[in-house]
């Protein structure tokens, strides 16, 4: 397969020109790095609010339908990919399937997820580095991360994914540090703690976002495949790894944790592991201090792996016309969207400094759950409508995406009980992205078969 920078496109007067696109770089284990990447983050802080939702129990019973939602929506997400290869991910898929309004509302939804989740994640990243380096005030700390990754990414996507594979490598080893660490103290009688469900079935559900965001973002690795050097044989393998990869951290950090610690204290913090240690070896020791260094990578790997995903779904939604073009202009040196890096990064840093990481987090999961949905349909929809078209992986069993279905929805009955004061923040960031769809977004809009010209490309090349 060829790794130029360039695809034949036909444009709408019949032209056929020549238009730069990504650069083909990447393997499955950097997709791997980059599925993990985007999450590991969600091991190192974010979960532990679950604590204070629903109890040790009642997050680990939350964790199951999540699980079961994520292993089959991966399943069929990995089918849309390896079948549409495309840098807008989700939007491509949804305007495969529905058009141009179901391919910009999904792009939307991804982007809502992929620029509330960083805000977040600086903030923790802020907070470590100030548990560290108590003279470095967490919001500055929160802005320099930004400035940072933001211009690590615009080095160029081999560059970003070298990187990102380190920093998760460093990250996972430093989850495996923690294990072992926190194994020998580990006392069953603080999980099993009665009551083991102190809020009840409302507490169970108002665990489940915190359940989600052990695996949040991972699908942002599908917006990285018009830069694999394989697409059709790469995504499946890098995806389908980082999620086992995935699940086994999960289970591991929740129980180890709940198992030496006070679970009030821990549920009050961004820094949960380091205080979970010093529970077990006392304030000021090696292991809690080695935790909290660790702890940056984590963070860095999702941090850096999520600027990655907005800055390509930007990219390619401006490509599409629903975004205005400038966000698609590439560097000439380095085939990075710079425009795409920045405004978007513009926006998290003005999110991150509200210094709500409780909030963009539930905004976040609003997001992904609506784009989840609409991503699965599509799924549905293509089976029927384009019963031809190329699948180099395809689900075993249509009983797979059904189930991704009915867990989706309960996922969103989920936040809608337990997070309906975030509601109407989401619905206003909804209706100001479809006013502006109808007022010019949808005028702009590239035809369909220029749009997917990369997709011809490929077929031919494969």
């Amino acid at each position: 397969m060829s790794m130029n920078h360039g695809t034949m496109a036909v444009s709408p007067s019949g032209d056929v020109k020549r238009e730069e696109n990504l650069t083909r770089v990447l393997k499955p284990i950097h997709l791997w790095a980059l599925a993990v990447g985007l999450v590991i983050s969600g091991n190192y802080f974010g979960w532990s609010y679950g604590f204070a939702a629903g109890g040790v129990m009642g997050l680990a019973l939350a964790l199951i339908p999540v699980t079961i939602f994520y292993v089959t929506f991966i399943l069929s997400y990995s089918e849309l990919a390896t079948a549409i290869p495309h840098a807008g991910g989700p939007s491509a898929y949804a305007r495969r399937a529905m058009g141009k309004f179901g391919g910009y509302l999904n792009g939307i939804s991804c982007l809502i997820e992929f620029v509330f989740a960083p805000p977040a994640i600086a903030l923790a990243v802020g907070g470590y580095v100030h548990a560290l380096l108590p003279a470095i005030d967490p919001m500055a700390a929160t802005v320099a991360a930004f400035f940072f990754f933001i211009f690590l990414n615009y080095l160029g996507m081999k560059t970003s994914a070298t990187f990102e594979l380190a920093v998760t490598v460093i990250a996972l080893l430093g989850l495996m540090i923690y294990w072992g660490l926190a194994a020998p103290h580990f006392d069953a009688a603080r999980v099993m703690e009665m009551p083991l469900l102190p809020h009840g079935f409302d507490g169970l559900m108002a665990a489940v976002p915190f359940a989600i965001w052990f695996f949040l973002a991972i699908e942002g690795g599908a917006m990285s495949a018009e830069e694999m050097v394989d697409p059709q044989r790469d995504i499946p393998k890098g995806f389908l790894s980082g999620m086992a990869t995935l699940l086994v951290m999960a289970v591991l950090t929740l129980f180890l944790t709940a198992g030496i610690a006070d679970i009030d204290a821990v549920s009050a913090v961004d820094f949960p592991l380091p205080l979970a240690l010093r529970a077990a070896y006392g304030e000021g020791s090696l292991p809690v201090l080695l935790m909290s260094g660790i702890g940056l990578f984590g963070l860095v790997a999702s941090l850096h792996g999520i600027i990655v995903g907005y800055s390509r779904q930007t990219y390619a939604m401006a490509r599409t016309g629903y975004l205005p073009k400038f966000l698609a202009r590439l560097d000439e040196k380095h085939h990075t969207p710079v425009w795409a890096l920045v405004l978007p990064g513009i926006v998290c840093l003005f999110t991150a400094l509200t210094g709500l990481t409780d909030l963009v987090i539930t905004i976040a999961c609003y997001g992904s759950v609506v784009m989840y949905l609409t991503s699965l349909v599509s799924f549905l929809i293509l089976r029927h409508k384009e019963p031809a078209l190329k699948r180099p992986f395809r689900v075993p069993s249509m009983l797979i995406p059904v189930i991704s279905v009915i867990m989706a929805i309960f996922c969103l009955v989920s936040l809608l009980m337990a997070s309906s004061e975030v509601l109407p923040y989401v619905v206003g960031i909804y209706a100001v992205s479809i006013a502006y769809y109808f007022l010019y977004g949808n005028k702009h809009i590239r035809p369909f078969e220029e749009e997917f010209g990369v997709l011809d490309e490929l077929d031919e090349e494969g």
